[in-house]
């Protein structure tokens, strides 16, 4: 069994002399070389086409970086095509090399069971990462939402979404696998596909509950927003009604009027800060019983 890995699908040449040697269709040579291609799965005939999307996690940009994989399963070998050297196959290579494992005995077919299922299994290292994340600005919404906690959910609504539209295909190709009747996958390698397939679900179970807790996180955030900002109004409001009638005393009190009474009382002075003191003492009581304050 023969298992070739191409680094960087750029190098149209090699993936020409490649597709003359094992024949390979021209519209899968395209599919290749254009890293475009929803997760999907073709069967040739003489070989089965695969196309599936790699996602690491770069924690210096603190983003998530997508690379599709085609694979390309015949009787006796294996073909990957990827964007980029550097990906998560290395262990793989490391059984090959020790001879540890079943791959060395098992068929072509199990050899890109293990390679789909290490791609699998790095979702969930990017679902981890999400879900710390996910934490973090939860504990962020419920103390102190900033404008920063709002761009950081929609940052994560993004990720959520980008590994969503990854995952999701990858279902229907697994099963396509499962079920295939191709003489290329044998029943023993289809009970390692139905593994990978339940794995594939359960991503997509945790990615949609991640959706639903930032979309529930949004809505906390505006409402945190919107009693912080009821607060703000109520205070101001109570202030400005405390100081309306004062206003009116005080511009009663300040017309150029030469005969107005009480002018010339000496008491006059004390008398208006005593009515100013009571209406405004007897508001804020007011409002204490009412539970406005």
């Amino acid at each position: 069994m023969t298992w070739i890995n191409i680094d960087g699908i750029h190098q149209v040449d090699i993936i020409e002399e490649i597709g003359k040697h094992f024949e390979l269709h021209s519209l899968v040579l395209e599919d290749i070389v254009n890293p475009q291609q929803r997760p999907k799965m073709e069967d040739f005939g003489q070989y089965i086409f695969i196309v599936f999307k790699m996602l690491q996690y770069d924690e210096k940009e603190n983003l998530i970086k997508i690379e599709q994989v085609s694979l390309v399963l015949g009787k006796n070998y294996v073909i990957s095509f990827q964007e980029m050297r550097g990906d998560i196959f290395e262990p793989i290579r490391q059984r090959i090399r020790s001879s540890k494992g079943r791959i060395r005995k098992m068929r072509s077919d199990y050899l890109a069971y293990a390679l789909m299922d290490a791609i699998v299994d790095n979702y969930f290292i990017i679902l981890e990462n999400l879900g710390d994340r996910i934490e973090e600005i939860e504990g962020k919404v419920a103390l102190e939402p900033k404008p920063e906690t709002l761009q950081e959910i929609y940052r994560l609504k993004r990720d959520t979404i980008f590994l969503r539209r990854s995952v999701w295909p990858l279902r229907e190709v697994i099963s396509g696998l499962e079920r295939d009747e191709s003489p290329f996958i044998h029943k023993v390698t289809q009970k390692f596909f139905r593994d990978v397939y339940d794995h594939t679900i359960q991503v997509i179970d945790t990615v949609e509950t991640f959706r639903d807790m930032l979309s529930g996180m949004h809505d906390t955030y505006l409402s945190s927003i919107s009693n912080k900002m009821n607060d703000i109004m109520k205070v101001l409001t109570i202030i400005a009604t405390i100081f309306i009638p004062l206003t009116f005393i005080a511009g009663i009190y300040g017309m150029n009027f030469k005969f107005m009474p009480e002018l010339e009382w000496r008491g006059a002075y004390f008398a208006v800060w005593g009515v100013i003191l009571g209406i405004a003492i007897s508001m804020l009581i007011y409002f204490k019983r009412k539970k406005w304050l």
